[in-house]
């Protein structure tokens, strides 16, 4: 449990108490109900606007009234991004003139194509008809029409546990798979397509080059035996699509007007479907913010943003600088924050949203005491009234850094979302195999946990399995994995590592949980994560680095391995439980989920946790040499350069977790994390005018 010494303060450790708190200035109050003068030939609208409640401010008036020719609007986070699109769309129909038909509005998801669908039919001067006219889609969904118009057919694989079980089964009828791991071969496979590659052209230069080409093109194959694409294919074959000038012709004569929401996320097949379908009549509005860019590991270019005016020397630029969602010192800190990167375009926000409190700052011992803080604090805030679970969001780096917050959840039965991976930590596959381990140290006749020790002696393992089962009907033993040791599919150097591996499992009931969690990694857990599979050299090597170092962290806190089991087996049960309540509705719940997936979210109060170096900014943007992933979707840039955009979107991360918070904001950072000492992260140091020296 926290100490009593832990509490909230006005300033982050290691800013003095005398330092200023950041802030912004108040927004002008003036609309459009000052600035659009009743003699100006469209005021009709915007007098119509405003009896429905939407009164623009002069920024967005400007955005709404762009005629023809290409805009970059630079929506900052709450500017009202959305009503300027639905508002645009009115005035291009009701004041321009503009058929319904010709405006095409492309989303990111189904969702916000959904809000600006409803916003647009809000609006006092368009028809139903006109509503329903306008074609308001995601990226997927317009090309998929497309691609049915044209006659395409293929069924659209979309549930991404079907495509991972498909590519588990190919695998093992290729023999890879104790080699390779599916998710990691469907994301190397997504991130080729969306930079504009087909699966025929993967590199082949080496033996492993052409291995791993292989199983890509049967899983092609597979797909295309069965006439189905996944939603990779859609963006690949549309863009295809595109390539014909007399298709192309046709659907830029079509749509005449075309808007982009969240601009900053296309990837390089969306970047260039936008420039093919606007390049006719260059009536092309952009809406998004380059401080937002946080999903470059999906292929999204802040280029398209920061380049814009090279690409279009024509372009208009507006930027949206008033935000309505937080109180003037939550954005300062997001301002403040955010200017300290190198590669963006200066805008600086001014707030006119509800007054709130300042953020405040906690420095608890580690993640453990953190958690503890931290649902102490929310119980009594809800207790006292200030706010219900619904209104509160936990925010976090990674998946694995919510470990200890979801554990305090469930034990004091706080009810909770939680967005992503909806699992405990020690269910998900890289931790079971090692808890497994674990379990067999206490009962080594544990069927449950026989498969997942399978993987790491390179066994197959529904073969593996069959013959143990088999073996103990006849003849059961104590440690039924002795069996392995004589079966004569297995190599001779294979038998004996089932007895090594026997021997181990033997040892660990006897040492600490964190010394036989230890003992796993060095002896055979790690090599084999590393040595299994050649394209996890770099992010989801560092991802699962995390994830073991984060067991190891857990573990600490127990003196016996039976008492580690039993806990992880009550988080599981409790997890389970709250998961049968809430099959029948959300209701009243805290929703934890990590940074990325809270972009485009806002909440009354806001605890972002892990404010500390080596979190956020995460340790693989602190190191010297790159990663992989961003050398070869950077090839142009030196390693100094990517050294310094990988340490700037990890900056941009921390300013879109701070700029979700509505009206209170609470920002921990651990002292502590794996084991070491940890500093509050730089980007609050640098906010406060504190610069953090390396």
């Amino acid at each position: 449990m926290q100490q009593p010494t832990t509490r909230y303060q006005s300033h982050p450790a290691g800013v003095p108490l005398s330092t200023p708190l950041p802030q912004t200035a108040s927004a002008p109050t003036t609309t459009s109900k000052e600035l659009v003068h009743p003699s100006i030939d469209d005021s009709f609208y915007f007098r119509a606007l405003e009896k429905e409640g939407i009164h623009l401010n002069g920024p967005q008036i400007q955005a709404v009234r762009h005629g023809q020719g290409p805009l970059l609007t630079l929506a900052g986070a709450g500017c009202g991004k959305t009503t300027v699109l639905a508002a645009r769309t009115g005035y291009l129909i009701a004041v321009r003139g503009v058929p319904a038909s010709q405006i095409l509005l492309v989303t990111f998801t189904s969702k916000a194509a959904s809000e600006i669908k409803e916003r647009i039919a809000r609006i006092p001067c368009i028809t139903p008809g006109a509503v329903r006219a306008v074609q308001a889609r995601t990226f997927h969904s317009f090309g998929l029409a497309l691609l049915r118009q044209s006659g395409r057919q293929e069924q659209i694989l979309s549930d991404y546990s079907t495509r991972h079980t498909i590519m588990k089964i190919l695998l093992r009828r290729l023999k890879a798979g104790e080699t390779y791991q599916p998710e990691t071969l469907l994301a190397a496979l997504s991130s080729w397509k969306m930079s504009g590659e087909w699966p025929s052209d993967l590199p082949s230069n080496t033996a492993e080059e052409m291995k791993i080409k292989n199983i890509l093109l049967a899983y092609e194959e597979w797909k295309q035996g069965r006439n189905q694409w996944d939603f990779d294919d859609i963006l690949l074959h549309t863009s295809e699509l595109l390539n014909d000038p007399h298709r192309l012709t046709k659907l830029q004569s079509r749509f005449t007007y075309m808007m982009v929401d969240e601009f900053q996320d296309t990837n390089t097949v969306q970047y260039d479907m936008v420039q093919k379908l606007s390049a006719g009549h260059r009536n092309l509005m952009v809406v998004g913010d380059d401080d937002q860019t946080i999903y470059s590991f999906n292929g999204a270019r802040q280029e398209s943003i920061l380049d814009f005016d090279k690409v279009y020397p024509d372009a208009t630029i507006i930027a949206l600088p008033i935000n309505y969602r937080s109180d003037s010192r939550i954005l300062g800190l997001g301002t403040a924050l955010i200017t300290h990167n190198e590669f963006r375009r200066p805008k600086q926000l001014v707030a006119a949203g509800a007054i709130g409190l300042p953020p405040h700052y906690a420095s608890p011992a580690n993640v453990e005491e953190e958690a503890a803080f931290v649902a102490d604090h929310l119980e009594e805030q809800v207790r006292l009234g200030k706010v219900t679970y619904s209104d509160i969001a936990i925010l976090h780096r990674t998946a694995g850094s919510s470990r200890a917050m979801l554990e305090q959840l469930l034990l004091r039965g706080i009810p909770f979302i939680q967005y992503g991976n909806n699992t405990v930590f020690y269910d998900q596959s890289l931790i079971k195999t090692l808890m497994d381990h674990l379990r067999l140290s206490l009962n080594p006749r544990c069927k449950e946990a026989y498969q997942s020790t399978l993987g790491p002696l390179y066994i197959p393992r529904e073969d593996g399995m069959s013959y143990l089962v088999e073996q103990e009907n006849k003849q059961p033993k104590k440690y039924p994995l002795i069996h392995l040791s004589r079966w004569d599919r297995l190599k001779p150097f294979q038998q004996d590592a089932v007895k090594e591996r026997i021997r181990l499992i033997k040892k660990l009931a006897s040492l600490k949980p964190k010394y036989a969690i230890q003992e796993m990694r060095r002896l055979f857990y790690d090599k084999y994560l590393e040595a299994g599979d050649p394209l996890l050299h770099t992010q989801y090597k560092e991802t699962m680095t995390d994830s073991l170092d984060e067991l190891e962290s857990a573990a600490t806190q127990f003196d016996t391995v039976d008492q580690f089991i039993a806990h992880a087996d009550e988080l599981t049960l409790r997890h389970q439980q709250m998961e049968a309540i809430r099959d029948g509705g959300a209701g009243d719940a805290v929703q934890l989920l990590t940074i990325h997936r809270a972009k485009g979210m806002e909440f009354l109060h806001v605890y972002w946790i892990g404010a500390s170096e080596g979190i956020l900014p995460h340790s693989t943007a602190l190191k010297e040499q790159v990663t992989q992933e961003m050398k070869i979707t950077h090839p142009q840039k030196t390693d100094s350069k990517l050294a310094k955009a990988a340490l700037e979107e990890e900056r941009r991360l921390a300013y879109v977790a701070v700029t979700r918070a509505k009206e209170r904001l609470y920002i921990t950072s651990p002292l502590h994390f794996h084991g070491k000492s940890a500093e509050p992260s730089r980007f609050l140091l640098e906010a406060f005018g504190i610069l953090k020296i390396k």
